[in-house]
């Protein structure tokens, strides 16, 4: 190919025209940094090319130099064009090796290459192959112009014209590439948990937005009422990676310390030669900030999407702040900052569904008494104590070991068995905790689960770990027990006999019974104890020993215990009024029903809404029961005792109660047990306890009454010790309610026979 040519000196006068002349070669194109306006000539006249450099190769247009790219067809173009980048101008001439070959490679450029930003300029020595308006229009071409037309001003007219079209495209365009970024980012960046996470995410965030591989660290510095303080380390990239996890000081890095105090006194972006500082607002006296280092100065369209950039992810550092404390909320103990049970059974399900349950255990610890502890000593000083055994149990039991909360006084420990084993977690409790200057010692009861032998979820681990450690508590504390399968069968047994339970309460399958209690010396009735029956469909009856727990269990016997109430007033009501006055009738409570905090008004609506008058009432409480807790005991009985009802102490002789809380419960009746009364005729030495419980309640001052006295021998004894009241099947079974009216009616006609 020939060397381009020159244009010859003009004259003053025509200095406006172009003049393709030969001869004089070009300039070369500068090949340095790109901070130059790439201009493309293609066209096959090579005189062209040389008059057109010369005319504006000397200019600068927005401030920067212009650089020229050759082509001298529209093949050697189309090569040139798979290659060269940032060309801001064409000029394209219309007719080379075909007429149309200048309109084929502007479809080519825009349809196969997909330049949108370049401008071309289409010129033509040929103003018969002008283009029509709709190709003009369809492949985006700035400008049109025969060749003829273009003088040295017009030519640097028209082309700054088109740089100028083309850097208002580029920044449009460079903008909302950047907003697109921003946008993608954000989403990125939100999918990201926890602050640390996040933190690092958007430096990498930022390194994209600017095209350069990421290279600094971000920091948070709070500012509480008291002061700033220091600048915490968040994350790190690139050659800042040796400042993770630390704060930052002057001695540390002084340029990037001073840099970053910069931008937050300011409170904004800070933009160096080299470097920037991006300020991210924060919520609640918290701010974050972010160095960068920079391979090149930032533009203003680079500092503009910086501010939307900050403005997005000081939202999404708050938000992402808020999501870990309500993670943090859900999932965490707020006290010992161990996974709470939520997160516990998260941690089952996964160990459940891997190799680790081969040889996993599942430990429930519950911390004996302290309940007492805590309002002994306070719920701070309670506090402590946890911490200080959530802290024990973590650190001394080994590696490799989940250890949560899950209840007030209730830890978990799941891991392997050689480590999680009661030999091992008793162990810890052998020394004291010292709290605030006090040793605290503690013991724990432990329920233990073998994870291979578990068939189901992780919170069905947790229910069977439970299932033993209640089953632990029953036997001492203190103590362990393992889970078995036929405690599970027991407690679906249990399960399955409460919903039926509920079922037969609401289909009237329970009602109640009447033993006649007599008087030993007349024989004749003075009361009757009221007894709860469950008679299924089929006719089989459920006995009291297996539902009546059931019920206190579940919590149904404070619904149930009312209905009884209310229905042994009623019946008490028909017996007044039938001619049975002095008439007694007994009703038992379960010590669920006595601690309920509404137990009171149940029994004064019970009496109220029946008319049942409460000297005829009698309740009776469980020895066991009396002595669980006899001071609130005490203080209920005499609540109990001005409403005018009676009280009885049931099964007396088998709680081991204490003389002392004896005398100062406000009862009226003693109940001998009936495994007592079974023994007086047993041996010479059978009697010796119902004597003693007669002649207590004698010199107590109260009334006496035996109970399961099933034949004649039994009721002389007891007469003849001083019993005078007692109940039995030698004198009557349960019976229902209109039994009992005709058993009573009867005996009321033989006695005035």
């Amino acid at each position: 190919m020939p060397p381009p040519v020159t244009p010859l000196e003009q004259s003053k006068d025509d200095q406006d025209d172009l003049v393709f002349l030969e001869e004089h070669p070009a300039a070369p194109a500068s090949t340095g940094a790109r901070n130059v306006w790439r201009v493309m000539i293609i066209d096959d006249d090579e005189d062209v090319h040389s008059t057109t450099t010369f005319a504006l190769g000397n200019l600068d247009m927005q401030h920067r130099p212009l650089e020229f790219v050759h082509a001298y067809s529209a093949g050697e173009a189309r090569e040139l064009l798979k290659h060269e980048s940032e060309i801001a101008v064409i000029l394209l001439d219309v007719v080379m090796e075909q007429d149309d070959a200048g309109l084929h490679l502007v479809r080519y450029i825009r349809e196969t290459l997909k330049l949108h930003d370049v401008r071309i300029i289409l010129r033509t020595g040929q103003p018969g192959y002008a283009p029509e308006i709709d190709a003009i229009r369809d492949f985006d071409i700035n400008d049109y112009k025969t060749k003829s037309e273009l003088t040295r001003i017009k030519l640097f007219t028209t082309v700054t014209a088109a740089i100028r079209s083309y850097e208002q495209i580029r920044k449009i365009n460079d903008s909302r590439r950047g907003l697109n970024q921003i946008v993608h980012a954000s989403t990125q960046l939100m999918t990201l948990h926890g602050v640390q996470n996040f933190a690092a995410g958007v430096l990498a965030q930022i390194g994209q937005l600017l095209g350069q591989e990421a290279n600094g660290v971000l920091c948070v510095q709070e500012c509480p009422d008291t002061g700033c303080h220091e600048l915490m380390v968040m994350a790190t990239a690139g050659s800042y990676r040796h400042l993770d996890n630390i704060t930052l000081t002057v001695r540390e890095d002084q340029r990037i310390h001073d840099a970053l105090e910069a931008a937050l006194a300011q409170r904004r972006n800070v933009y160096g030669p080299d470097y920037v500082v991006l300020y991210f607002a924060g919520k609640a006296s918290r701010d974050f900030v972010a160095f960068l280092e920079l391979t090149r100065a930032t533009t203003e369209i680079d500092q503009r999407l910086l501010e939307v950039f900050c403005s997005n992810v000081a939202v999404g550092l708050d938000n992402v702040e808020l999501v870990t404390h309500l993670h943090n909320a859900a999932f965490y103990d707020q006290l010992s900052k161990l996974p709470n049970r939520t997160r516990l059974v998260e941690i089952l399900d996964a160990a459940l569904a891997g190799p680790a349950r081969d040889d996993a255990t599942l430990s429930l610890v519950d911390l004996d008494h302290f309940a007492e502890t805590n309002d002994a000593l306070g719920h701070q000083f309670g506090d402590m104590l946890l911490v200080a055994v959530a802290g024990r149990l973590q650190t001394e039991l080994g590696g490799q070991l989940t250890v949560a909360r899950i209840g007030g006084d209730i830890f978990c420990l799941l891991g392997d068995s050689a480590q999680v084993n009661p030999g091992n977690i008793l162990a810890l409790f052998q020394r004291p905790f010292s709290i605030d200057g006090q040793d605290v010692q503690l013991s724990a009861t432990l329920g233990l689960v073998r994870l291979n032998e578990h068939e189901g979820s992780g919170a069905d681990a947790l229910k069977d770990a439970d299932i033993a450690l209640k089953r632990a508590k029953s036997q001492q504390r203190a103590g362990h027990f393992y889970f078995s399968r036929s405690m599970g069968v027991e407690i679906r047994e249990r399960v399955r006999m409460m919903h039926a339970l509920r079922t037969a309460f609401g289909q009237n399958q329970l009602f109640v019974v009447y033993q006649p209690q007599i008087d030993l010396n007349t024989r004749r009735p003075v009361g009757a104890e009221a007894l709860l029956r469950w008679q299924t469909p089929d006719g089989k009856f459920i006995s009291p020993d297996r539902f009546i727990p059931i019920a206190e269990y579940s919590g149904l016997i404070i619904e149930l215990g009312e209905w009884v109430m209310r229905t042994a007033c009623r019946e008490l009501v028909d017996l007044r009024a039938a001619g049975h006055h002095d008439f007694m009738m007994s009703i038992n409570v379960s010590q669920v029903q006595f601690r309920h905090p509404h137990f009171l008004d149940m029994l004064r609506r019970a009496m109220d809404d029946t008319g049942a008058p409460p000297q005829n009432i009698e309740l009776e409480i469980t020895e066991s029961m009396a002595m669980e807790e006899p001071d609130l005991l005490i203080k209920m009985l005499a609540q109990i005792k001005q409403t005018g009802v009676s009280i009885a102490i049931d099964d007396f002789g088998t709680g081991f109660s204490s003389l002392s809380y004896l005398q100062r419960l406000q009862i009226d009746r003693l109940k001998i047990d009936r495994a007592f009364v079974t023994e007086i005729t047993g041996s010479a030495r059978g009697s010796s306890i119902a004597e003693m419980v007669i002649q207590l309640g004698r010199n107590l001052g109260l009334a006496v009454i035996a109970e399961g006295v099933e034949d004649e021998r039994q009721a002389q004894i007891l007469q003849s010790l001083g019993c005078p009241l007692a109940q039995g099947f030698l004198f009557a079974r349960p019976m229902t309610a209109t039994a009992l009216n005709s058993w009573l009616s009867n005996d009321a006609l033989e006695g005035a026979a």
